[in-house]
């Protein structure tokens, strides 16, 4: 026997010891699949189902949830352990990751007083707050009484000392109550769905309503379309096959064709290992696929890194490194310097899920960085977003990003340009507002260039989902920059909708979204309708310190339209009683908007149809003046549109380069 030879039945003997080892770990990962049905749904008998990432030890096996998500049955009732608090599973909602907890001892019937004694923190545990929560603040034994209380909490009062719960703190500082005679207050989530109900109940029935938390459930659902089955491994999520446990789906690293071909190859083999022969064969070829193909697969887990190494210019080029998913990549330590170390004095306001701080960077340039309020895998996937669709999209009146600090940061940080001018909250409601307000004609520009935007991101295939007017940014000539696309969603045109748990703001959710948890290019039309009540009011989209029926200004809106009480509505300073052209162009701006505010989507005009109808009315009711400072320009306007119709053409990119100068150029 020649070297040759030799060498060959060596490399045979070896790939049959692979594959006897392929399969004997492969039958006990097969039988670790057939037994992880108990995995699948189970019940504490009061018909809230408890699956993945939720799992009940005394019904199942370790390897079925994380152990973060340990649910007990008492009483026939789920119970979740969260800080050392214990709440009721009331419901579970895995198609949008969301659950409603109540807290357990609000139920005692032995609690002659169920009031939350101490604050409940979700920090360093693997949820985050529902959209939709706010903080109900309790005060104990005060000293002074307070006759203005949201609840009243008559079990912890005496003849000398009082209790009560409001949701805003700032109604204190209205009324000149001094907390200093009350202990330390104490926070409890509770749902905010409805203003309106909450203040109908009382604060018990409030607490026991519940609140929602979410949980990052991407892998799951992916697992589970791959055909896998969900489980855990060392505190870590895996993805349980048929052939062995993957990271994330039964696909990784190899091809779905492959993965077919071993579900067959299990299925001849589930009765018995007598074709040991055959069995060896197909799993010595298969592990060799497998390896080969997993070779070739880029194997980094991040995906900025793996962005970077995509990049054409960051591996051909040295210079160009620190460019990733076509932008800038910042150094930390030079946001540092530009912020002086974010000074709060440099605060520029709340980003949604960052504080944003004005900088100057070496070049001089004057920057926006917003800095994200904690660095897990929720702010990472909405750091990511923004850089995506950010990246993708060019459109004068969309924020123009400058860069971004790498993922693996020591912080996540974004670099926009400064707009120097505030929000269009700032001016309608805000300090601005007391300085001066914004004229008709003004309103009118913004609310054309806001919706021009909105179209073009509809158009684009992508839905904002926190349309507000804290979100659109004014520069020094009134221009339009709209803002914050951390919770904005990919919407392919094939779908009719985005199954997702409701988020936004307060008071401009789509109800129909709230209620269906199905997102559509509507939802943005429907926040858009409570922006065009804001112009016409000045009033913000919610203020508990309205009356009940009235706190959500889209509900005031449709009350005072119905019944033609819209001079209560409109704000004293726009003229409508003085200047006919300008009470036709607010009243048939009041139409538009109550059309955007109907509960049934389907009813609501499309983004497009809103900035035609927004043109249409100030077409028709010219008033001949042009206001120097705030350009008038149907046809500026009319050519940005025409770019709807394909967002990549050469009408839209040359619609880019006509971005309004801002402080920092």
């Amino acid at each position: 026997m020649n070297l040759k030879s030799l060498f060959m039945v060596e490399k045979s003997v070896s790939v049959l010891v692979i594959a006897i080892l392929f399969v004997t770990l492969a039958n006990d990962t097969l039988s670790v699949y057939l037994n992880s049905s108990s995995c699948i749904t189970q019940s504490c008998s009061n018909g809230v189902k408890i699956s993945y990432p939720f799992w009940i030890p005394e019904k199942q096996p370790s390897y079925c949830g994380l152990p973060s998500y340990n649910v007990t049955c008492n009483k026939q009732k789920p119970l979740l352990h969260i800080s050392g608090d214990e709440f009721i599973i009331k419901e579970v909602f895995y198609t949008n990751n969301s659950i409603l907890l109540a807290k357990a001892d609000m139920f005692d019937e032995d609690n002659s007083c169920p009031v939350p004694r101490h604050n409940f923190s979700i920090r360093g545990t693997p949820f985050s707050s529902g959209p939709n929560t706010a903080d109900l603040f309790f005060f104990y034994d005060c000293t002074q009484p307070y006759e203005s209380e949201t609840y009243a909490v008559d079990c912890a009062r005496n003849a000398t000392h009082h209790s009560f719960a409001v949701f805003h703190t700032e109604l204190l500082e209205h009324y000149n109550y001094s907390v200093e005679s009350c202990q330390d207050p104490v926070y409890a989530l509770v749902e905010t769905d409805s203003l309106d109900r909450l203040l109908k109940m009382n604060y018990t029935q409030v607490l026991q309503k519940g609140f929602f938390l979410q949980w990052d459930g991407t892998n799951c659902r992916d697992c589970q379309n791959s055909g896998g089955r969900c489980g855990a491994q060392s505190n870590e999520f895996v993805c349980i096959c048929k052939d062995q446990t993957q990271p994330r789906t039964c696909f990784h690293g190899i091809s779905k064709y492959s993965y077919k071909m071993m579900n067959l190859q299990y299925t001849f083999l589930l009765p018995g290992v007598s074709a040991a022969a055959f069995a060896s064969l197909m799993a010595g070829i298969l592990f060799l696929i497998y390896r080969r193909r997993q070779n070739k697969s880029y194997a980094g887990s991040s995906l900025f890194t793996r962005s970077i190494r995509s990049y054409p210019s960051s591996t051909k080029d040295p210079e160009k490194a620190n460019i990733a998913m076509g932008v800038h990549l910042f150094d930390y330590n030079e946001l540092e310097e530009a912020t002086n170390n974010f000074d709060s004095k440099k605060e520029l306001g709340d980003g949604g899920y960052g504080t944003v701080y004005k900088g100057k960077l070496r070049d001089g340039r004057v920057v926006a960085v917003k800095h994200l309020y904690e660095n897990n895998c929720k702010r990472v996937e909405q750091f990511m977003n923004e850089i995506d669709i950010l990246t993708r999209l060019h459109h004068p009146n969309l924020v123009t990003l400058y860069g971004c600090t790498s993922h693996h940061s020591r912080e996540l940080l974004l670099v926009y340009e400064y707009i120097p001018n505030g929000t269009v909250a700032d001016h309608l409601h805000g300090g601005d507002s007391e300085r001066r307000s914004l004229s008709w004609n003004t309103r009118m520009k913004i609310a054309i260039e806001t919706a021009n935007a909105l179209a073009y991101l509809h158009a684009s295939d992508v839905i904002h989902r926190d349309v507000k007017t804290n979100n659109i940014l004014l520069d020094n000539n009134f221009c339009v920059k709209v803002a914050d696309f951390g919770l904005s969603r990919l919407f392919p045109l094939d779908v009719t909708h985005v199954s997702t748990a409701p988020q936004g703001t307060p008071g401009y959710v789509d109800p129909e979204y709230y209620e269906c948890y199905q997102l559509t290019d509507k939802s943005d039309v429907y926040s858009f309708g409570v922006v065009l009540i804001e112009f016409i009011s000045s009033l913000p989209a919610v203020d508990i310190c309205r009356h009940r029926h009235e706190i959500n200004l889209s509900n005031m809106a449709i009350n005072k339209i119905q019944s033609n009480a819209l001079h209560e509505l409109v704000d004293s300073n726009l003229g409508f009683d003085t200047d006919d052209k300008v009470r036709s162009m607010i009243t048939a701006v009041a139409e538009l908007a109550f059309q955007c505010l109907q509960n049934d989507g389907d009813m609501r005009p499309s983004m497009q149809e809103v900035v035609e109808a927004l043109l249409r009315i100030r077409r028709m009711n010219k008033t001949g003046v042009t206001e120097k400072s705030y350009p008038d320009d149907d046809a500026g306007l009319s050519k940005n549109n025409t770019s709807l119709d394909s967002p990549d053409s050469d009408t839209a990119k040359g619609s880019s380069s006509s971005t309004t100068p801002n402080a920092s150029t």
